[in-house]
């Protein structure tokens, strides 16, 4: 399911529901994911609540209790992120969106990129190639520092 706390003209509803399941399923990921889309205000909130950083983020995920074979969750996406990154990115906020939700299913999945070793990061390029997206978050956040520093657990932190 996907939710939308502000209207966006330039996405489509059932692309982007087509594309989370295809994403859920390539993550192996059970059960219901429900996805908002909102403001950078109202993830600086989330990300406060949950995380104790103050400050907007790009995606965050919120698996449920669950049994093990069952997982579900929420993932969280920003919208004004999502478009400042997609025009950097020199691709359009819908395939942004794409590349976020892949992302937060990943983390549904109970994967995480801050304290695997390149583990996500590899799962994610397969499944990017698989389905077809440009470079993802864990990539934008190893090019943008030094090449010493890119391998190590800290280079594979991406923006909060």
């Amino acid at each position: 399911m996907i939710l939308e706390r502000r209207k966006t003209s330039d996405l489509s509803r059932l692309a982007l529901a087509r594309f989370a399941n295809r994403a859920q399923r390539a993550a192996g990921v059970a059960g219901e994911v429900t996805i908002l889309l909102t403001t950078d205000a109202e993830m600086q909130r989330l990300n406060q609540q949950f995380r104790g950083k103050n400050q907007p983020t790009d995606v965050l995920s919120f698996p449920h209790a669950a049994p093990p074979d069952h997982q579900c969750g929420d993932i969280a996406v920003s919208l004004q992120t999502a478009r400042a990154h997609a025009a950097q990115q020199g691709h359009s906020l819908l395939t942004e969106i794409k590349v976020l939700i892949l992302h937060g299913m990943l983390h549904l999945a109970g994967h995480d990129h801050e304290r695997d070793r390149g583990q996500m990061r590899r799962l994610e390029q397969r499944l990017r190639s698989e389905l077809h997206l440009p470079s993802g978050l864990i990539e934008r956040g190893e090019d943008a520092r030094p090449s010493s520093a890119r391998g190590s657990p800290a280079a594979l932190k991406r923006r909060p």
